[in-house]
This record gives structure tokens, C-alpha cells and sequence, in this order.
């Protein structure tokens, strides 16, 4: 039986690895491009990855297609947790796993006349769901671009295309400023800046992480992406979202989410460690940044925390309560945080 979780003789990755990778550099997608459109989410690759375990099952029942289909989940779930690559991924890639086999049951229940056909409506479904999925970005940027209001500043956080989709859409009628913090330990906001200054030609600044309180009170509105959107209507996004959010109810900013729904997730976290392990990624905490004065040249050397005496923790995200979240932007419509649970509800009914 030739399963989702299957290797390669050359290589010995799972199959359903190769294709995640596979579908995440397909159709042009550029990870280091903000707003090349074509590249595909976290979410919709693991779909995509999915049915081709569907594709490749030698299934003969509605049982052992669901378990090949879960252990497929639990290969990507895992890989996503154990990437070191700076980012989290496990949550998306959870939110688009459950999704596609919630889908799978339902289309099971229908009793179509044998199992083959139900495989193929499997596969005929999935491909039309993915195509929708891909095209969520735009439809949020049409709904969420009329927030952004001539001769505003708008500060964001981190590296997101459904974020870059908002401003250039809104870009293309309207002049305003962005700021966007620096983005440590990876510099997102950083790369991002280069992208909104110089190729959609918004006048960008960038502040360190720490300095958003000192900016908050000259920005208009705040606008972030999310890794993942949880059940109570909070947010799973890169680290120093929560405290960003914070920051902006404390001075009266509107803080703003633009999220696909199939970011939505069935978690209900309360505190910062109920949020799934999203991996521990060890860093220096000072950058080889030459700092270059007129009266002298400082070079600031990176530490060593190598030693057993010092623990580091490096989480790549937070958990952002919905208190502290004015509307979220979505495909699905411009929702309160306690409207998430509703929908949630209809995803996976």
C-alpha cells in the first residue's frame, strides 16, 4: 500500500513532505518576493499535499483513507514544529490538515454509491477548494483596503502578503505613510520595508521592536497578518504581536487582522503556553551591526550564550487575546473577534 507518509528510495523523505515542498515553490511562488500573488500558503499547500495522498491511496475503505490521511497530517504537523528555518509553521499547517479531513468525512457521509466515486469527489472538491483558497488574498484586500483613509500612517508587524495585498491595493487610490517595526530575530519588517519603499513606493519607516511605544502615538491605525486565528477570536502571530496589540489599545489605536479563514483554527488557548509548541530557535542576541559615528566606529559583537548557566527561549510567535483586536479581515467577511467561533462553527460543521 502506497501511503501519504511513504518514502523515496533516493532520499527517504515522506511523499507528503516532497509535495508540501513541491507545492509551496509551484506557480512561481517566491518566499522572498512580498507580493508575488501566485505563492501559495502555508494552509493550502498541506491541501494540496493531501490529496495526493488521496491520489496515490490504494484504499479500498472509508477507514483506512482516513488513516492514511491522518498519519500524512502528523508527518507535516511535525515537520512544521521541527523547521529551522526562523518561522512557525505548525499552526497553519494544523489549521489546513483539520480542515481538509473534516472535509473529507463530510463528503464521506454522503453516501455516494461506492468508494471510488467518493474518492474522486474527494480529489474534484479539494482542487476547487484550493483554487478559492488561493484567491482569499484579494478578496480581503478589497474588503479591508477602504480602512486605510488618505494621509494615514499605518504601522504593521512582520512579513505578510495579505497585509502587502491591503496597502498596495489601497496604495493605488490613496497616499499614506507606513511604519513597520524591524522584526527581530529575522529582520521581517526590515525586508518587508524594502518592498513597500522601494518596488510599491510608499514612504516607509522603520522603528525597532521596542521603540512601538514610543511611535504608537503618531500612527492612525495598526494593521498585522496571523499565523493562525483561534477559536475565541484571538491570534496566533510572530512575536511582539501581543504586545503591539496591547500597546495600541492602551493609546486608542485600532488594531486590525487580515486573515484567510483557512487560517482558522480549533484551539482555544487562555495563556501564552497553551498555544502549541511552535519551536525554540537559538539565536545570538546581538547583531555584527556596525554602528558608525563621527567620532568613532563601534562594532557590536554578537554573545555567546552558549553556556549550560543560561537558558534561551526563542518562541517564533505569541498568542494576542481578542480583547485587545478591533476587527479582523477575512474572505469570509470584516468580523468582531467573538464572530470567529460562528464561523468556525460552519467550517467544520
Amino acid at each position: 500500500m502506497t501511503t501519504g507518509t511513504s518514502t523515496t528510495a533516493a532520499d527517504e523523505i515522506p511523499l507528503v513532505l516532497q509535495d508540501l515542498k513541491k507545492h509551496l515553490q509551484s506557480s512561481h511562488g517566491d518566499d522572498d518576493n512580498l507580493f508575488d500573488k501566485s505563492a501559495t500558503a502555508m494552509p493550502v499547500a498541506a491541501i494540496k499535499a493531501l490529496l495526493g495522498v488521496v491520489e496515490r491511496s490504494q484504499a479500498t475503505t472509508m477507514m483506512e483513507m482516513q488513516n492514511e490521511l491522518k498519519q500524512a497530517s502528523d508527518c507535516m504537523m511535525n515537520a512544521a514544529t521541527t523547521s529551522t528555518d526562523g518561522r512557525s509553521h505548525s499552526i497553519a499547517v494544523r489549521s489546513g490538515c483539520e480542515l481538509f479531513l473534516k472535509y473529507v468525512t463530510r463528503t464521506f457521509l454522503e453516501e455516494l454509491p461506492d468508494f471510488e466515486q467518493c474518492r474522486q469527489a474527494v480529489l474534484t472538491r479539494g482542487e476547487r477548494f484550493a483554487g478559492i483558497s488561493l484567491a482569499a488574498r484579494d478578496r480581503i484586500a478589497d474588503l479591508a483596503s477602504d480602512f486605510i483613509q488618505e494621509g494615514q500612517t499605518v504601522l504593521t508587524h512582520g512579513w505578510s502578503r495579505v497585509v502587502a495585498s491591503i496597502l498596495l491595493q489601497a496604495a493605488s487610490t490613496k497616499h499614506f505613510d507606513i511604519v513597520i517595526l524591524e522584526g527581530r530575530p529575522d529582520a521581517a519588517g526590515a525586508r518587508a520595508a524594502q518592498f513597500y519603499s522601494q518596488r510599491a513606493k510608499i514612504p516607509t519607516t522603520v522603528v525597532l521592536d521596542s521603540a512601538m511605544g514610543y511611535i504608537m502615538d503618531t500612527v492612525d491605525i495598526v494593521l498585522v497578518g496571523a499565523e493562525g486565528v483561534v477559536e475565541n477570536g484571538g491570534i496566533v502571530n510572530k512575536m511582539g504581536t501581543n504586545a503591539l496589540a496591547t500597546c495600541a489599545q492602551a493609546n486608542g489605536k485600532p488594531f486590525y487582522v487580515a486573515a484567510e479563514s483557512y487560517k482558522f483554527a480549533r484551539l482555544y488557548p487562555l495563556l501564552q503556553r497553551d498555544i502549541p509548541n511552535v519551536g525554540n530557535i537559538p539565536m545570538q542576541f546581538c547583531d555584527t551591526t556596525t554602528n558608525t559615528t563621527k567620532e568613532k566606529e563601534t562594532s557590536f559583537a554578537p554573545v555567546d550564550l552558549s553556556s549550560d548557566k543560561v537558558k534561551v527561549e526563542n518562541p517564533p510567535c505569541d498568542y494576542t487575546p481578542p480583547k485587545f483586536i478591533t476587527l479582523l479581515f477575512t474572505d469570509l467577511g470584516v468580523l468582531t473577534p467573538s464572530a470567529v467561533s460562528d464561523e468556525l462553527i460552519r467550517l467544520y460543521q
